[in-house]
């Protein structure tokens, strides 16, 4: 979110700045709590079957509810400037997990697509559930794994914590750049390529052409959301690594463009929900038989996959 080049500038933002950041960071912790939180208790406790999709979109919606426990720690652990400390080592941490985590199950969630729709045949074996459960535990293992190398380069660098007043300017943003690029390199082709499938596909009835169209509505907007949110600050940080210019214009994009990148934990919810109709039946079901709630449970592997 930002980066140990600015914790010498005290930054000085206007008092109506100082009331719309604080305003931004209590509504998106509030709504994004209670958005996550939704989606966990409806793919917990609503949907009885674990289908790939459902896995995958748990897994997010952990990432995502963790990061927002995560932010106000991280943001209190931003104001010590000291040597690091345990507790800015875990709030931290966690915050940087929790948001890699994030960006590699979109991109998880992108390739599962691309496989259903590009490779139907090959889709039987290559996507189970246990399969899905499987490529979200690597991936845990994997960010934790990198976590944990970032934070031994970072000791050497002087410190793992952004607020760190004796760290170098870094290698270890190194591992942020590779962290988001790869996996949108990786994004944009699957849905490039599952939007082309989609619109080349015959529609035989009105519905099937209304799915079609919410699918690929879907992989728009799952993109979207990942491009605006999560590309201004790497591109900043890119910047920082290309010029390691450390002025206040820099710290000072680095503040918004982190904010902004806060607001995926949101957008995630609000697109694979919202957006989703038969995720709101799934919702709203009561007391609907058995039979009809598995149909919007398997309609809806087929709109998000």
């Amino acid at each position: 979110m930002s980066n140990s080049t600015c914790v010498s500038k005290q930054l000085t933002w206007p008092p109506l700045v100082k009331i719309v950041l604080s305003t931004y960071t209590g509504l998106l912790l509030g709504l994004g709590l209670l958005l996550n939180g939704l989606a966990l208790w409806v793919f917990c406790s609503r949907m009885r079957r674990w289908t790939e999709t459902r896995i995958y979109m748990v897994n997010l919606a952990v990432a995502d509810f963790c990061l927002l426990c995560a932010i106000p720690f991280f943001l209190h652990s931003l104001k010590e400037r000291t040597t690091d400390t345990p507790f800015c080592q875990v709030s931290q941490g966690a915050y940087l997990a929790n948001r890699y985590m994030s960006i590699c199950l979109v991109t998880a969630i992108a390739v599962d697509r691309y496989v259903a729709v590009q490779h139907p045949l090959r889709a039987r074996a290559l996507r189970s559930p246990r399969q899905a459960a499987a490529v979200c535990a690597a991936l845990w293992a994997l960010v934790g794994g990198l976590l944990g190398l970032r934070w031994a380069l970072g000791m050497q660098e002087g410190g793992f914590c952004f607020s760190n007043a004796s760290r170098q300017s870094s290698n270890t943003m190194f591992f942020s750049l590779l962290g988001f690029f790869l996996p949108l390199a990786v994004l944009v082709f699957c849905s490039l390529r599952v939007v082309t499938a989609l619109g080349q596909r015959p529609t035989a009835s009105p519905d099937q052409a209304e799915a079609t169209r919410r699918a690929t509505r879907m992989v728009w907007a799952n993109l979207a959301v990942f491009v605006v949110c999560f590309l201004p600050i790497h591109v900043v940080l890119m910047v920082v690594v290309a010029t390691s210019l450390n002025t206040s214009a820099i710290c000072y994009a680095l503040v918004i463009t982190g904010k902004l990148s806060d607001a995926n934990c949101c957008l995630d919810a609000i697109c694979y929900y919202f957006m989703a109709e038969d995720f709101q039946e799934a919702s709203s079901l009561a007391s609907m038989p058995i039979a009809k709630a598995h149909r919007n449970e398997n309609s809806l592997s087929v709109t998000l996959a």
